[in-house]
């Protein structure tokens, strides 16, 4: 197993190959991977990177002056069904843009970093996200992904620690509630309350400068993550007076919470599978924990989206390439990692309820040498 090997794909060997584990001790080394990779992949270009904000600025406000200008004139029955399709279609935009945010806070958009903050700092605060703070958070779970100890993100339960609650819900309309439930309310309450997040010794969120998550000197980048929250509140507080509530639920509002609904959707897919391992810190190293990912499909969204949805394992072996060179990369290092590499091209609602349904907690192989890797479970 290793380098050379037939990557898994589930359109290629099915539902039970790509439910197969993922190996835990790579062969090769990142220097063998960053090797195998085009120069130009790891080239920023912020003429390049500012194209692809002002296009998909270009196309936010195409959604917003069709739906603005035209749904309002269609029978109620056409408006009941035009306005879903605004919510989704600007979700999907906005998405995208939020994306790029994420991406300066890589410091993969241009080779200057004070631009990819300003950058990202206005697109993730107009999206109701708290660039800074998120930056550090996630620069944190980059760090420590799938440790069971450490990562600052999506840490699954021990069988042990299973809740009570989490039996009552392992049933078909108790899925439903939690899937809609972490859609719905996941990002708000884990910037808020740190929910599915790393335990720290006191309460924790990502508005506090004092918070645990952060370094001292990151309280004030998180200061200012606040006052662009705050700002944003105060822009939509006149703009409910000068429109209405209802119109701004419709243009902005409900666009933003679908963003947040992809982006937990998308984490949550890349982070949750049958054959992805979670590490003690008896078994957990760097080259593992980036291996311990999985790529997903999601169709047409997939180029909307930036390609993030499909080069998500290459995303955390080296997260500073951009998005305009992520495939070309992810090519390239494909025969390198063979069978550490993972897509799974199973339809997302699909995999979705597979991934409620199946990975309910993490435990070792009772008769495996790594006692410290844990593999996901059912009840």
């Amino acid at each position: 197993m290793g380098a050379g090997g037939r990557m898994s794909d589930s359109s290629e060997h099915g539902t039970k190959d790509i439910l197969k584990r993922v190996p835990v001790d790579p062969p090769f080394s990142l220097s063998d991977l960053k090797k195998a990779i085009p120069a130009h992949c790891f080239e920023r270009s912020v003429i390049r990177s500012s194209y692809y904000v002002v296009h998909d600025l270009i196309v936010t406000y195409v959604f917003y002056f069709l739906a603005n200008t035209y749904i309002p004139l269609l029978p109620t029955p056409l408006a009941y069904l035009a306005w879903p399709v605004y919510w989704f279609c600007q979700a999907s935009i906005l998405t995208g843009l939020w994306v790029i945010g994420h991406e300066c806070g890589h410091h993969a958009f241009s080779d200057y970093q004070w631009i990819d903050d300003t950058v990202g700092f206005i697109l993730h605060s107009a999206l109701f996200t708290p660039y800074f703070s998120w930056k550090y958070s996630h620069r944190n779970h980059h760090a420590n992904t799938n440790s069971i100890d450490n990562d600052e993100v999506y840490i699954p339960k021990r069988k042990s620690k299973v809740t009570y609650h989490s039996k009552i819900l392992n049933n078909l309309p108790g899925r439903v509630f939690t899937l809609v439930f972490r859609l719905t309310l996941g990002f708000p309450l884990y910037l808020l309350t740190n929910i599915s997040g790393k335990k720290y010794g006191r309460f924790a969120n990502h508005f506090d400068p004092l918070s645990p998550i952060f370094t001292e000197r990151e309280r004030i980048q998180v200061v200012l993550s606040d006052i662009g929250i705050l700002a944003l509140i105060y822009a939509v507080k006149l703009l409910v007076a000068a429109k209405g509530a209802a119109w701004v639920a419709c243009m902005y509002g409900l666009p933003v919470l679908g963003v947040h609904m992809f982006f937990v959707l998308i984490t949550y897919l890349h982070h949750t599978h049958l054959s992805l391992p979670h590490y003690d810190s008896t078994e957990w190293n760097w080259i593992r924990e980036a291996l311990s990912t999985i790529d997903r499909d999601f169709g047409f969204l997939n180029r909307v989206f930036h390609d993030v949805t499909h080069t998500h394992v290459l995303h955390h072996l080296i997260s500073y390439i951009p998005h305009y060179h992520a495939k070309e990369a992810r090519d390239a290092i494909k025969p390198v990692l063979g069978e550490f590499y993972k897509i799974d091209r199973t339809p997302i609602f699909k995999a979705m309820w597979r991934e409620a349904k199946e990975c309910i907690y993490i435990e070792p192989d009772e008769d495996s040498e790594h006692k410290g890797t844990y593999w996901y479970h059912k009840q």
